[in-house]
C-alpha cells in the first residue's frame, strides 16, 4: 500500500505562469518594448507569460515598486489568470521584494533574477560556472531576509538553478566566505587572461573581439568566420563562454577572432563584475565587430545599449566595423546607418552573403593601425620575412640576385624588429 501511494506521486515539472509588471517613468524608454524583451526572457527561463501590467508613474515607489492601487489589480488579475508568480522589469530591492510578496502571496521576481537564472543553465565551463555562482551570491546576499518560503529550492523554477541547496540556506557569513573563496578563484582567472593577452601581444597578432545585443547572430557569425562550430540558436544568451579562433584574411595575414556575452538593457551590475575579465576582451581588442540584428524592431535600441554597456567597461577609441546582420530576414531595402561606426557592411552569417566584403573592410581598417615597409632583404634575413608573412600583410615578394623584395605593411610593433636600414 504504501508502494503504490508513492508511485502514484506526481513528479511532472510545472510551468510557471507569470504576470509581467512594470513601471513607465517619464524619460524611460518605451515599456511596452521592455516587457516584450522581458517576455522573452522568461519564456527562456522556462516560465510562461499570462498577462502584463504597465503603471504610469513619475517614479518607482520606493517600498514597492507600483503604487497601492495597482498592487490590489495586480491581486485580482493572479487569482484571474490562475498565475503563479510576478516578474518585474526593474531589480527590486530587498524591501520591495519583500513588501511585494506579502502583499500578493506569490513569488516576486525581477528581472534581475531572470537572467542571472538564464545564465546559471547555460554556463558550461568552470569559468562560466564560478561567474555565475559569484553573481548569484551578490545578488541573493541582500536577499536572504526577503526569499521567503516562495523560494525555497524545492518548488523549483526560475531562481532556482545554479547554487546548491545548501548555498541558498547559507547565513550571510557563509555567503560572505564563498564570495571570498569565489573571487579568488576568479583572480586566478583573470591571471591566466592576462597572460594569454600579453602572450597575444608579443605575437604581434591581431585581435578582433565581436560585440553584440544577445541574439543578434555573434557565434553564427564566429562559425561562418572560422568554422569554430560553437552552438548558436534562436535565443537570448544562447552562448555564455567566450571562444577564440584564428582567422586568416583574404591578404593571407592571420588574426584572432574571440566571442563575447551578448549584451542586454539593464544588464545586471552583478553580472557586469562578475563577467568583467571576459567582457574586457572587447577593451584589450585592435578591432570591435559590432553585430547588429537588422530584422529586429528594436534595432536602434539596441545599438545603443550595447553602445552604453562598452562604455561603462571603458571600451574607447577602438576602431569598429558594425555588421548589419541578419539580411536574410529583411524584404524591404532601406538605408540602415551606425554613426559611431568607422564601417559599416551588410552581412548575413546565415548564408554567407557579404562575408568576404567584411573581411575586406576589416582588412583595411588594420591596415590603418600598420605602418609600410619596402627593401631589398638579403637571403639571411629569411627570419625577418617570415615574421612579416605571419603577422603583416605582404604586398610584393620578388626574389632577386642580390635578394628578396619586400613591400609590406606591418603593426607598428612590429616595424622595429623587422625594418632595414636602407628602407625606401
Amino acid at each position: 500500500m504504501g508502494e503504490d501511494r508513492y508511485f502514484m506521486i506526481d513528479l511532472k515539472k510545472e510551468t510557471e505562469r507569470v504576470v509581467l509588471v512594470g513601471v513607465s517613468t517619464s524619460g524611460r524608454e518605451d515599456m511596452e518594448s521592455s516587457l516584450q524583451e522581458l517576455q522573452e526572457l522568461a519564456a527562456t527561463a522556462g516560465a510562461e507569460t499570462v498577462g502584463t501590467v504597465i503603471q504610469p508613474r513619475d517614479q518607482i515607489h520606493p517600498g514597492t515598486y507600483v503604487g497601492k492601487g495597482k498592487i490590489e489589480e495586480i491581486k485580482d488579475l493572479l487569482w484571474e489568470l490562475d498565475a503563479t508568480g510576478i516578474i518585474c522589469d526593474d531589480e527590486l530591492s530587498p524591501a520591495q521584494m519583500k513588501n511585494l510578496q506579502d502583499e500578493l502571496g506569490v513569488k516576486v521576481m525581477d528581472r534581475t533574477l531572470v537572467i542571472l537564472d538564464i545564465f546559471a543553465a547555460r554556463a558550461s565551463t568552470s569559468e562560466g560556472k564560478i561567474q555565475v555562482e559569484l553573481a548569484q551570491l551578490r545578488y541573493r546576499q541582500t536577499r536572504l531576509t526577503g526569499f521567503g518560503a516562495s523560494m525555497s529550492r524545492l518548488g523549483g523554477g526560475i531562481g532556482t538553478r545554479g547554487p546548491g541547496e545548501k548555498k541558498l540556506e547559507m547565513d550571510r557569513r557563509l555567503i560572505k566566505s564563498r564570495i571570498a573563496a569565489l573571487n579568488r578563484e576568479l583572480a586566478d582567472v583573470k591571471r591566466h587572461r592576462d597572460i594569454t593577452r600579453e602572450q597575444r601581444s608579443r605575437s604581434h597578432t591581431p585581435v578582433a573581439a565581436i560585440v553584440g545585443y544577445t541574439n543578434a547572430g555573434k557565434s553564427t557569425l564566429l562559425n561562418t568566420l572560422t568554422g569554430a562550430d560553437i552552438l548558436a540558436e534562436d535565443k537570448l544568451f544562447a552562448t555564455l563562454d567566450p571562444t577564440t579562433r584564428n582567422l586568416r584574411l583574404p591578404s593571407g595575414q592571420e588574426i584572432l577572432v574571440t566571442d563575447t556575452v551578448g549584451f542586454i538593457r539593464k544588464l545586471p551590475h552583478h553580472l557586469i563584475d562578475a563577467f568583467r575579465s571576459t567582457l574586457e576582451e572587447a577593451k584589450y581588442a585592435d578591432l570591435i565587430l559590432h553585430v547588429v540584428d537588422v530584422s529586429n524592431s528594436r534595432m536602434d535600441e539596441q545599438m545603443y545599449t550595447v553602445y552604453e554597456t562598452l562604455a561603462k567597461l571603458g571600451v574607447k577609441d577602438k576602431t569598429i566595423i558594425t555588421a548589419f546582420n541578419k539580411q536574410d530576414k529583411v524584404t524591404e531595402e532601406e538605408v540602415i546607418r551606425d554613426f559611431r561606426a568607422d564601417y559599416t557592411v551588410n552581412i548575413s552569417a546565415k548564408t554567407g552573403a557579404g562575408i568576404l566584403k567584411l573581411l575586406e573592410v576589416a582588412e583595411s581598417a588594420l591596415r590603418e593601425r600598420k605602418m609600410e615597409i619596402e627593401g631589398l632583404y638579403s637571403y639571411a634575413d629569411m627570419p625577418k620575412i617570415q615574421q612579416i608573412r605571419k603577422y603583416g600583410e605582404l604586398l610584393e615578394e620578388d626574389y632577386r640576385e642580390d635578394g628578396i623584395f619586400i613591400r609590406a605593411y606591418v603593426p607598428a610593433n612590429l616595424y622595429g624588429k623587422v625594418k632595414l636600414c636602407y628602407d625606401r
